[in-house]
């Protein structure tokens, strides 16, 4: 892998971005750093725009109203100079440490979208909803049978991947279930997906945490339909 930008979407993240992109610079792993606030209506994006002033590969771009994060990923994709792409969230439920150990595998399969999995090794995490973690297990099964290939954790946002996959990739869907979308268009480009085991520590619905039942229907929907029809 010869660089790395890190995207990092954001909407209504004012309590935990600024501490978010303290963990991202100090794990020194990004060459860019695109962020893409998606219509927040806190005080987010002016914590940002102050923040990066001094940060020279440091990007802001805003959206005038909320447009969910494939849109964001999409407006992404035309500032990449990178080899090598990796999807950050804003929250502090992922740790950016856990990317060296990505990159690390990406170096020796470049070509390959290296999948950080919250379900293998003794990494430490915290704080995950019961049935948020048996309905990804769920998930996870039925899009490896679906798709012909071992996913254990299709609902993790860490991936890294290849900028000229990234750059011709359109992303559709604008909620959770983009995290399919991409696994499922990668494995139609490369059938390489590698897993890392990731830390994690979730965070509560009251912290802000966005993703609801209605979600996992989605998961379900769209592991068929960018199998058989996408």
């Amino acid at each position: 892998m010869k660089n790395l930008t890190v995207i990092i979407p954001f909407f209504n993240e004012e309590k935990f971005i600024e501490q978010s992109l303290d963990r991202v610079l100090k794990s020194n792993i990004a060459d860019k750093i695109l962020l893409i606030d998606d219509g927040s209506t806190d005080s987010s994006y002016e914590i940002v725009n102050e923040y990066i002033k001094t940060i020279s590969f440091a990007k802001i771009l805003k959206n005038k109203k909320n447009l969910g994060k494939g849109n964001a990923l999409n407006i992404a994709r035309r500032y990449i100079n990178t080899s090598h792409v990796v999807i950050h969230d804003a929250d502090l439920e992922y740790n950016p440490e856990d990317i060296l150990k990505m990159i690390k595998k990406s170096r020796l399969s470049p070509n390959s979208l290296i999948l950080g999995t919250r379900f293998k090794g003794s990494e430490l995490r915290a704080n995950q909803y019961k049935r948020t973690y048996y309905a990804n297990k769920l998930m996870s099964f039925l899009f490896s049978f679906i798709h012909n290939f071992r996913i254990s954790d299709i609902a993790s946002c860490y991936k890294l991947m290849p900028s000229n996959f990234f750059n011709n990739l359109n992303i559709r869907e604008n909620s959770f279930a983009i995290e399919v979308e991409i696994l499922a268009k990668f494995l139609k480009y490369n059938k390489s997906i590698i897993e890392v085991p990731i830390s994690y520590k979730g965070r509560s619905y009251e912290e802000g945490k966005k993703i609801k039942s209605i979600d996992g229907f989605r998961y379900i929907v769209k592991t068929f339909k960018y199998k058989f029809f996408d």
